[in-house]
């Protein structure tokens, strides 16, 4: 039994080992087959790899050849194209701009023929102005001259100055002030002062402007300190006679109790009259000791305008007394037109009564008119008339 087991297992060894053996055999049949076939592909693949290659050189040779004839032609259009679309808008661009360049050409010729015309113009009136200065350079040395010189001509100038100052005040030259106004005295002689203001209630207010100012003069063309302080000292002296001299006239005393107490003195330049109170501040005082009042342009001015507003106010109390006459004679007018107008009724009444009484005995009771007329005419008189209808119809029957 074990023998037989035995050759039994033997044999199945020998066939799994002829097996195994033929097995062996023909994977390595296949495998060699395999690897020859493999070769066989690798060559094939080879060679068309090499063809693929040759033929892709080629057809790249031919596309680099045919790109480039192709890149060509689109850059010389593209070039083309552009060089046209440049000079489209070159066009489009310097077009606008030529024409800016055109009108701006225009605008520089105008303008140069206008600053031409205008640079002549202005010679013109540079030479004007030159010629004006030079008269006013003239003008201006003739007056210095001749606040140097003459007193007289100094006061004229004053006059002259003081007089603008009432013309912008608004005063009426005739009315409210008059110049050079000669009064005679209680002694006979006779006084002319440069002029008198008048104001309401019939005051008058006396303004002297013969002040000399050639000290002051002098005293501002000097530029050495100690001439100017003896100028300045002469021109402060020249005041101070000129008070005394116009405290003696007593202008304040000229036009009786319709003259103001002081008198104006007026000096026509303010750095003068400053000067004048700064050097010496106790010459207003002692001017308004004497009734006189000093005044420069500035503070006259605003005198002046004063006194203006007063006739304003003045008048405006004129306006109202006669607006309160006027009234009061309306009122009264109106008093008597009512009183009248009542009279009238009065005798309208009177008349009403007079009408109604005649009324009634021309149409009312026995024997009224109207009936007595109508039974005359029944009785065969013919005359031409006849009484109108509505007077026949309401007259009493006998």
């Amino acid at each position: 039994m074990d023998t037989t087991i035995a050759f039994s297992l033997l044999a199945l060894f020998c066939l799994i080992a002829i097996f195994s053996l033929y097995y062996a055999w023909q994977q390595s049949q296949a495998r060699v087959k395999a690897e020859t076939e493999l070769e066989a592909e690798r060559r094939q693949s080879a060679d068309k790899l090499s063809t693929l290659q040759q033929s892709a050189q080629e057809a790249k040779a031919v596309l680099s050849d045919q790109f480039k004839n192709l890149a060509n032609e689109i850059l010389e259009e593209k070039s083309r194209r552009f060089a046209e679309q440049n000079q489209q808008n070159l066009d489009t661009l310097l077009k606008p701009l030529q024409e800016k360049l055109t009108d701006f050409r225009k605008q520089v010729d105008e303008t140069y023929q206008s600053e031409s015309r205008e640079r002549f113009a202005l010679k013109q009136e540079v030479e004007k102005l030159a010629g004006l200065n030079l008269r006013m350079t003239d003008e201006t040395r003739a007056l210095t001259n001749a606040l140097k010189g003459e007193s007289k001509t100094q006061g004229d100038w004053g006059e002259l100055v003081l007089e603008t100052i009432l013309e912008n005040s608004g005063l009426r030259k005739g009315e409210e002030y008059v110049v050079q106004d000669t009064q005679t005295i209680s002694d006979g002689s006779r006084l002319q002062p440069d002029v008198v203001i008048r104001l309401p209630e019939s005051k008058h207010l006396v303004i002297d402007s013969k002040v000399s100012i050639t000290a002051y003069t002098r005293y501002m063309q000097s530029d050495d300190e100690s001439v100017k302080i003896s100028e300045l000292n002469s021109h402060v002296l020249s005041i101070k006679q000129h008070i005394q001299g116009l405290s003696a006239k007593n202008y304040q005393d000229l036009y009786g109790v319709g003259s103001i107490d002081f008198v104006l003195m007026f000096i026509p330049i303010e750095p003068a009259f400053l000067a004048a109170m700064r050097h010496a501040p106790e010459i207003y005082q002692d001017a308004l000791k004497k009734n006189i009042v000093i005044v420069c342009p500035s503070t006259l001015l605003a005198t002046v305008r004063t006194v203006a507003h007063l006739w304003r106010q003045e008048q405006q109390n004129r306006n109202a007394q006669e607006i309160a006459r006027q009234c009061a004679s309306l009122y009264d007018k109106f008093v008597g037109f009512v009183e009248d107008l009542d009279k009238v009724g009065q005798r309208l009444e009177q008349a009403q009564i007079s009408y109604s009484d005649a009324v009634g005995k021309l149409k009312t009771g026995r024997g009224n008119l109207i009936r007595t007329a109508e039974n005359v005419k029944k009785l065969g008189v013919k005359p031409n008339k006849s009484l109108p209808s509505k007077l026949t119809d309401v007259a009493d029957d006998d």
